[in-house]
């Protein structure tokens, strides 16, 4: 099952830019597809064939997808996940909570990132969720995944590593997330 929001920000220009959002919810791979600031129904339909030669034969594995009453999201939307026959579940009318876990990933977003950081165009918004992006899907742990990283999910718990060990400091998006790990 896979679902998807579109999230927009404003920038210091008070331009506002708008980022379709995909979420699996088996693995929580979060999966941004496209950065514009004219959202058409044109724009979602091609991010959703983006999608789907990017997930190439995952998409078989997928038989849902959940998505609002967004007037982008067309028939010609629905149709290329119909055709990898992904049955499309539409939310009740202002019922975010009926996508709650997208809706939850792009909370995070903006606690994690948008409220330390302020968005200079599409160019530096592009960036900023290639970086969060990389971040959600390799280092940053998860609740549901017993506080391991997506990267780490079906590998046996890390061993306890002494404490006289050096511990790195990666700093991302200009210090505004720390990933940690062990020196080698």
């Amino acid at each position: 099952m896979i679902a998807c929001d579109v999230l927009h920000i404003d920038t210091i220009s008070l331009q506002r830019l708008y980022a379709l959002i995909i979420l699996d919810h088996r693995t929580r791979r979060l999966h941004i597809t496209g950065v514009t600031a004219h959202p058409t129904a044109a724009w979602a339909t091609q991010q959703a064939r983006n999608l789907a030669t990017d997930l190439g034969i995952r998409m078989d594995s997928l038989r849902f997808l959940i998505r609002d009453r967004d007037s982008k999201y067309t028939d010609a939307f629905d149709a290329v996940f119909q055709a990898e026959d992904i049955e499309i579940i539409k939310t009740p009318v202002r019922a975010p909570k009926a996508n709650a876990h997208c809706e939850r990933v792009i909370g995070t977003l903006r606690r994690d990132v948008l409220d330390h950081i302020l968005i200079l165009g599409e160019g530096h918004w592009r960036q900023v969720l290639a970086v969060y992006q990389r971040h959600y899907n390799t280092h940053r742990p998860h609740r549901a995944r017993c506080q391991l990283p997506l990267q780490a999910h079906g590998q046996p718990p890390p061993v306890l590593e002494p404490a006289s060990r050096r511990v790195l400091r990666t700093r991302v998006l200009g210090g505004v997330i720390n990933e940690y790990s062990y020196a080698a």
